[in-house]
C-alpha cells in the first residue's frame, strides 16, 4: 500500500455562469466533463467535474458555477494558478486555437526550463499550458479537433501565493513529503517523488501582497491525493499532531475527503481514489446525467427546475 501524499488529485474553483464555464473547458481546452452533480451544501449550483476518459486523480479540475456571483480576486491565501502538462511543440497550436477562440492570453516564457504559455478562463481564473521537462505519458482526451499531439494531459502544478511561505513549506516537506526543487525569484518549486505527473506545487511569496477574495474566476481549495481512506485517516492524525484543525471524513460520494487551512490561509483537502466516477456511471456516459447526492434524490424534480439549463451538444 502506498502510504504516501500522490500529488494533486483535484482543483476546485468559482465560475460565474455554467454554460460558459462547460462551452470553455470542454469545446475551447478539449476537456471531458466526467461528472455533473450538485454542490453538497447548496444544490441548487452545480458542481462539474472536468478531468481525461476516466477522471483520473491528477487530471481533475472541479467548479461551482453560482449564477451571477460577480468576480472574485487573486491574491495571497489562495492557489492563484493551475498549470496544465501538453505535448511538446504544441503552444504555437494552442495559441492559434486560443485567438481564434478570442481566448485572453499572455505572451509564452520559461520557467524552471520549461516552456509555459498563460491564459485565462472567461471568468478570469489564470491557468497555463506547460511543456514538462520530462515527456507526459498519460493518455490524453480527445475532442474532433484537439488531437494526442496537443491534447492537455492533467495537472503539471499549482501555484500559491503567500505572503511568507515557511509555514506553508513546512507542511508541504514535513506532513506531504514534498522537497524543495528550485528557486526562481521569489517562486519556490517543490515537488514530491511519489508520482511523475501533477506533483509540483510552486510557492509565490509576495509580503505585501493584498488578500485574495473568493468569487468567480479563483480557486476554492486544492486537494491532495492518497490511495484509500486508510491512508487518509493516517494523515489526518499527522495534520493534528501539527497542531492545526482538519474535519472529520466526508463521503463526497467519488472519493473521501478531510479539509484543513494551511497556515498560509489557503484551503487544502486530502482526497482519496477510491470509488471513483465510475461507481454511478459507466464510462462511456460519464457526465451525461445529472447525479445528485443521496441525501437530494428524494428533490430531483425541485432541484432540476432550479438549476440552469445546460445545453451539452
Amino acid at each position: 500500500m502506498n502510504q504516501s501524499i500522490l500529488g494533486l488529485h483535484h482543483i476546485t474553483a468559482i465560475a460565474n455562469n455554467a454554460q460558459r464555464n462547460y462551452d470553455f473547458y470542454t469545446h475551447v481546452l478539449g476537456l471531458r466533463m466526467v461528472k455533473k452533480t450538485v454542490n453538497f451544501d447548496d444544490p441548487t449550483t452545480y458542481h462539474f467535474y472536468y478531468g481525461n476518459e476516466e477522471g483520473t486523480p491528477g487530471t481533475i479540475l472541479t467548479f461551482f458555477p453560482w449564477e451571477g456571483i460577480g468576480p472574485g480576486r487573486n491574491g495571497t491565501g489562495m492557489a492563484t494558478e493551475i498549470g496544465y502538462s501538453v505535448p511538446a511543440d504544441s503552444l504555437e497550436n494552442w495559441i492559434g486555437r486560443f485567438r481564434e477562440a478570442r481566448v485572453s492570453m499572455g505572451e509564452p516564457g520559461e520557467r524552471f526550463g520549461e516552456q509555459y504559455l498563460p491564459f485565462t478562463d472567461p471568468d478570469g481564473l489564470a491557468l497555463t499550458l506547460v511543456v514538462p521537462k520530462q515527456p507526459d505519458t498519460r493518455p490524453a482526451w480527445e475532442t474532433e479537433t484537439i488531437k494526442q499531439d496537443t491534447a492537455t494531459r492533467g495537472f503539471h502544478s499549482v501555484t500559491l501565493t503567500l505572503q511568507n511561505i515557511d509555514a506553508t513549506a513546512k507542511v508541504l516537506t514535513d506532513i506531504f513529503g514534498y522537497r524543495l526543487q528550485s528557486q526562481e525569484g521569489n517562486r519556490y518549486r517543490f515537488q514530491t517523488n511519489t508520482v511523475p505527473e501533477a506533483a509540483i506545487v510552486d510557492l509565490l511569496e509576495e509580503p505585501k501582497g493584498e488578500r485574495g477574495r473568493n468569487a468567480a474566476g479563483t480557486n476554492h481549495h486544492v486537494a491532495f491525493r492518497v490511495a484509500n481512506d486508510t491512508v487518509q485517516m493516517e494523515f489526518r492524525d499527522k495534520i493534528l499532531s501539527s497542531g492545526l484543525q482538519i474535519t472529520p471524513k466526508i463521503d463526497r460520494d467519488y472519493f473521501f475527503s478531510l479539509y484543513f487551512r494551511e497556515p498560509g490561509g489557503v484551503l487544502f483537502e486530502i482526497a482519496t481514489d477510491n470509488p471513483g466516477f465510475t461507481v454511478d456511471e459507466s464510462l462511456a456516459e460519464l457526465g451525461s446525467n445529472l447525479k445528485l447526492p443521496k441525501q437530494y434524490e428524494a428533490s430531483r424534480s425541485r432541484i432540476e427546475k432550479a438549476l440552469p439549463v445546460l445545453q451539452t451538444m
